[in-house]
């Protein structure tokens, strides 16, 4: 081989290696966060990693006339929604409670009767809901800076929100709630729900407490995350004339064309055989009544 083959074969050699360590590199360095397009929809999913929000064309809710049971919860959280939404002040809202009776149901109704207001009225404005899964509360701060930037105002929504053991996410959350050294974004507020008033369980803080040098000093730090939300909304298990009448406004939204008698006494088998009674519940218990009638909900 001459030298001019050679330097040939040591250039092509070379170009591999450079090109394999530029193919290293660029899975090494993650790509730059894209700005997120919020014209493309009113709810969004926050992903993480990479950073996206993801678009929800269709958000999985129901109307807010059909949440029954819980009609000071539906007034205060709405009041305050529309505030926000209209550039007026607004809390951070906790609601809390037991499972079933459409905490979260209420977030989503509250988000799009809010957005309808703005639409009857002419108006181009819409309030924007973003998700974030419990797992991802540590990425809150990088949805901050997102959502300080876009033109639009937003709430971020976690869902069945709570802390166990020695998980210091919660760190991140209460950083979020109260702003740092910049001030929490007006353009931004936080809605989440739990079972737990604390979002902590009580065996925990009890743990804490006993075992701390200090007990009143040891949890108040985790303890003091609700006090951050200036709004608690509570969720009791519901009366069984409360369970009667979210099955009742569910049969006549959908029109199954059901006697109130028989209605009543199915409704009230299925809470029994279920060991609970609750909106959930209630939703569950006409979903099969609409099935044996060979009926289609929405």
């Amino acid at each position: 081989m001459d030298s001019a083959q050679q330097q040939a074969s040591e250039l092509k050699h070379l170009v591999a290696r450079l090109d394999m360590l530029l193919d290293l590199v660029g899975r090494a360095v993650p790509p730059a966060p894209r700005t997120p397009d919020f014209t493309r929809a009113d709810a969004f999913v926050w992903h993480p990693s990479p950073e996206e929000l993801e678009p929800v064309e269709r958000v999985n809710r129901v109307e807010i006339d059909l949440l029954q049971g819980v009609d000071r919860a539906r007034d205060l959280l709405l009041e305050n929604t529309r505030r926000f939404a209209e550039g007026f002040a607004a809390n951070n809202v906790l609601l809390w409670g037991a499972r079933g009776m459409g905490k979260s149901s209420l977030v989503k109704a509250a988000h799009a009767t809010v957005n309808a207001q703005f639409a009857a009225r002419g108006s181009e404005e819409r309030l924007k809901l973003i998700e974030i899964h419990r797992e991802d509360i540590e990425s809150l701060p990088a949805l901050m800076k997102h959502l300080k930037a876009a033109p639009h105002r937003a709430i971020i929504f976690c869902d069945d929100l709570s802390f166990d053991g020695d998980d210091a996410s919660y760190k991140s959350l209460k950083a979020a709630l109260e702003g740092g050294i910049e001030g929490r974004p007006e353009s931004v507020l936080f809605y989440a729900t739990s079972n737990r008033r604390h979002l902590l369980p009580r065996d925990m803080i009890e743990n804490e407490r006993s075992t701390a040098i200090n007990p009143g000093e040891a949890v108040e730090e985790k303890v003091s995350l609700s006090d951050r939300f200036g709004l608690w909304l509570g969720f009791h298990k519901c009366s069984q004339d409360d369970y009667l009448a979210m099955v009742t406004a569910y049969a006549a939204h959908f029109d199954l064309g059901v006697d109130e008698e028989t209605l009543r006494a199915e409704a009230l088998e299925w809470a029994t055989t279920r060991g609970s009674r609750s909106g959930r519940v209630a939703f569950q218990f006409i979903q099969d009544l609409a099935g044996r009638l060979e009926r289609r909900l929405g």
